[in-house]
């Protein structure tokens, strides 16, 4: 109990960090997902009267469909531009400055979603939601990036996961705000647009008091004076309890020594992370394609079924939302103990069993007039374990499994595939339910059972271990069976196999 006191009065400058992340981070695009199911009719006759004070006819019905798609997806085609330039950008700037410059494009557009209807154009809507897009695919990874390489490795599951938290509960909260009784208003959805630049303003002059990463300090810029400035700041220990940290970065800095960044194409193609890269993309890639998306479209069918009038739909989806923050920050408690493996292996597991038992009572709904509360029961359920393994241990793989030259391409090309996962599901979701209705979960089902598999015998825990002991773990299977050493810079430990 002394010492659990004493960890949390010891660290509060890094769990201040952690909410500045979190606020300006995640938390904003947890808001800017959630709040555009509310104002959605709003827009829509926005622009429609907009279209009709242009052209003087009414806008098509397939034209206002494709305008309204373009405004929902070119968030995720932003984040996927974002993803992109994240590993160039935090390498040349530095993880501190590059959230700030982030800071910038989120109040950009957020100034663009107020004026739009001042402005009478849509477009400056459709402007406004790429920059967001783009403000969350740089932002996310730069939070994970940033804190990952802050925090000691005994607390990184921990830290790295109150990003999950944050985003659960943006998502929440944008629920809440969006309500017709606070901002889901035909005269505040503009402000309610635009409420996600608030954080950002927020994030950009905090971090004005805080130090850059110390492992980006020594590592890459080789500044040791200012990673020891930065870490007694940060953790406010003396100088004999930092030895051990700064010696793991000497060992790291050693083994890459000469070696620049890579590319996103170094990551793609090298055999020395190929594991890694496995280990990181099959999970993320498991964050759009394990059937969540799914779980919560069918929902309102679900209560509609069970005699939910439909203006009591917005406020009973609260609670899947108030579920999801409560199982991820439970998940924020178990990862150091349980480990990430665990968690994302039987997690993905569960999800898929419960969806299969789902299916079936979908199928055979109508059979008793309870069937209805059961699938709500089942249909929490997944989101319970969505939130306890998958949707927070994900968050924490980019900053555990690459050594520092790696660390940013990895997080570029893992954000890459989620966003253009997201993108795609978006586009091809609704007809892939049309076509097969709630067996379209069976594809879900099948992306479960296997990244639960891979999870559970392919991938060694992380936990509580340094870089170049993860790395090491990984060279025994990037280099077995093979009489090739380790190329420079994967891992000193590593010996020939």
């Amino acid at each position: 109990m002394k010492n659990n006191l004493k960890e949390l009065t010891q660290y509060w400058r890094l769990y201040l960090l952690t909410l500045v992340l979190g606020v300006g981070g995640t938390l904003q695009y947890g808001i800017q997902v959630s709040i555009m199911t509310s104002p959605a009719e709003h827009i829509q006759s926005f622009v429609n009267q907009t279209w009709l004070g242009r052209y003087e006819v009414p806008v098509g019905e397939s034209t206002n469909t494709l305008l309204w798609s373009f405004i929902v997806s070119t968030s995720s085609l932003g984040g996927l531009v974002g993803a992109i330039h994240c590993g160039s950008l935090s390498v040349k700037y530095g993880r501190k400055t590059s959230l700030q410059i982030n800071n910038v494009v989120a109040i950009l557009a957020a100034v663009m979603m107020v004026l739009s209807r001042m402005a009478k154009s849509f477009e400056m809507i459709l402007l406004g939601r790429f920059l967001f897009g783009y403000n969350s695919g740089l932002g996310i990874n730069l939070h994970l990036m940033y804190l990952g390489e802050s925090c000691p490795k005994r607390m990184r599951g921990f830290l790295t996961l109150t990003s999950s938290i944050f985003l659960s509960l943006g998502k929440l909260l944008g629920q809440v705000i969006g309500i017709k009784e606070l901002m889901g208003t035909e005269d505040m959805w503009p402000y309610l647009l635009a409420v996600s630049g608030l954080p950002a303003i927020l994030q950009f002059l905090s971090l004005l008091w805080f130090p850059e990463a110390p492992r980006y300090l020594y590592i890459d810029k080789g500044d040791e004076d200012g990673c020891k400035k930065a870490l007694q700041w940060l953790w406010q220990e003396d100088e004999v309890n930092l030895k051990l940290e700064l010696e793991d970065m000497r060992q790291e800095r050693q083994s890459a020594e000469g070696e620049k960044a890579k590319t996103m194409l170094d990551v793609l193609r090298s055999r020395c992370v190929r594991w890694q890269l496995l280990a990181l993309l099959i999970p993320c890639s498991g964050l759009q394609f394990c059937g969540i998306n799914a779980i919560y479209f069918y929902a309102f069918d679900i209560f509609r079924e069970s005699g939910v009038p439909d203006d009591k739909m917005h406020y009973l989806s609260l609670g899947i939302g108030a579920t999801e923050v409560i199982t991820v920050t439970t998940c924020a408690f178990m990862i150091d103990r349980a480990g990430r493996k665990r968690l994302l292996g039987f997690g993905y597991l569960l999800m898929g069993v419960m969806m299969s038992v789902l299916i079936v009572m979908l199928t055979i709904k109508d059979l008793y007039s309870w069937m209805p509360y059961l699938n709500i029961a089942l249909l929490f359920s997944v989101i319970c374990v969505y939130g306890l393994g998958p949707s927070g241990a994900s968050m924490c793989l980019s900053a555990d499994l690459f050594l520092q030259a790696w660390r940013p391409s990895a997080f570029a090309v893992g954000g890459i595939v989620n966003w253009a996962g997201l993108f795609l599901i978006g586009m091809l979701f609704p007809y892939i339910v049309a076509g097969m209705g709630q067996f379209c979960f069976l594809i879900f089902v099948g992306y479960c059972i296997f990244t639960s598999a891979f999870m559970l015998y392919f991938i060694p825990e992380t936990k509580g271990k340094t870089s170049m002991e993860i790395t090491e773990d990984f060279n025994k299977l990037n280099f077995k069976n093979s009489g090739t050493e380790p190329e420079k810079g994967t891992g000193m430990f590593a010996t020939k196999l």
